[in-house]
């Protein structure tokens, strides 16, 4: 398809940055898309999120399950509004923690920073938009000043921030929380780093050096000396920890890639290297575009978890998988869930439990260790390797 048509005019900043701002979605709960979703997606991909959503609502929300439930992120979620979402889910407590590409983070800063996001068409010419010092995500459009001045404001704050030590993705993204609230009253209402900060929810990267937060975090290192270092084994640790103090898991899985991974490989840990049996996830929802005939992690479905330890064997009734855009289903999901009986829960708030959870951890681990040190059979499914 042309960019333009023959003869038409060169087009100018202020014609690609001219459509509508994008703003953070907040679901409210709609009856109609309700009954939509429970009467009008019948089949296919439709009744697959039905599925995910009546398991989401009427069995990971029940009281008496008490769920700690993650949420995964990858693919450009937060330029396309649905971010707002994840605040809605957040401050109702229908998540614990979220486990995101770096990416996604970042670029909710933009809107924490009240720089805006428009909607534009993929059908543009791209040397146009270099030369105009326009930046595409697909469809949506916005000025490059918009990455140059978050950059600077994240190194102005690891200045600020002054740790001089290795720490967690989460404690990173908690402290820059508290910084943009500080700094930006209000911002939590439409950032997801924020709200996250606000509401005591721990968010982790699982690939932290592969977005423009770890890029500036390297930059502080290299130009600023400072001894401040991502350490993967903290968030590896944590998460186990909240899996192993859950009394039940599950988890919301968007797209698939490392975050999927970081998330399910918790069980693994426990039985594999730590030695404690804890069992797979109680419950699995799913949304990808990724088929299960490539082989990759993405599109690999609960039943071939099963084999690794991440998905207990006796509970694939509750799990799914709904083969749809995330920024199509997931909007969908998150109405059907705050309308639901079950549309608030107390906020466990994990982000302030983290190192009695992780002493936890190493205790049951030391107690572990004499018995378990190579497990010779496996209980009620815990298998895997951490890679898969």
């Amino acid at each position: 398809m042309p960019h333009r048509a023959p003869g038409a005019p060169k087009k100018g900043r202020a014609d690609y940055l001219s459509g509508r701002p994008i703003r953070y979605y907040r679901p409210q709960g709609s009856a109609d898309v309700r009954r939509l979703i429970d009467d009008g997606f019948q089949a296919f991909n439709a009744a697959r999120l039905g599925e995910a959503c009546r398991i989401f609502s009427d069995k990971m929300l029940l009281p008496e399950h008490d769920t700690t439930i993650g949420l995964t992120v990858a693919g450009a979620l937060t330029p396309a509004g649905l971010g707002g979402c994840v605040v809605e889910l957040m401050e109702r407590g229908l998540i614990d923690f979220v486990i995101s590409t770096g990416a996604n983070l970042y670029h909710d800063l933009h809107y924490a920073l009240n720089f805006t996001l428009h909607r534009g068409s993929p059908f543009v010419n791209d040397v146009e938009l270099y030369e105009e010092g326009v930046i595409r995500i697909y469809d949506v459009l916005f000025p490059a000043s918009v990455l140059l001045e978050t950059d600077t404001y994240i190194r102005e704050f690891l200045v600020r921030w002054g740790v001089d030590r290795p720490v967690s993705t989460a404690e990173l993204h908690y402290a820059l929380g508290r910084d943009l609230i500080e700094r930006q009253p209000g911002c939590q209402e439409y950032s997801v780093v924020a709200a996250a900060a606000a509401l005591g929810v721990p968010i982790y990267t699982s690939s932290p050096g592969d977005s423009s937060i770890g890029m500036n975090v390297a930059f502080h290192e290299l130009m600023n000396g400072s001894g401040l270092m991502i350490d993967p084994n903290k968030d590896v640790n944590e998460v186990c920890s909240f899996i192993l103090a859950g009394k039940k898991n599950g988890c919301v899985i968007l797209g698939g890639g490392s975050p999927k991974n970081f998330y399910l490989q918790g069980q693994p840990t426990l039985w594999e290297v730590y030695g404690i049996p804890k069992g797979g996830n109680d419950f699995f929802i799913q949304i990808t575009t990724d088929s299960v005939v490539w082989g990759g992690l993405s599109g690999a479905t609960p039943a071939e978890a099963v084999s690794w330890g991440k998905v207990n064997p006796g509970v694939l009734p509750d799990t799914v998988v709904a083969y749809c855009d995330s920024t199509i289903a997931f909007p969908l999901f998150c109405e059907y869930a705050v309308g639901s009986e079950h549309g608030r829960r107390p906020r466990k708030e994990l982000m302030h439990k983290r190192d009695e959870y992780v002493a936890s951890l190493k205790q049951e681990a030391i107690a572990a260790r004499p018995e378990h040190a190579v497990p010779t059979k496996r209980k009620a499914g815990p298998s895997g390797e951490r890679s898969r």
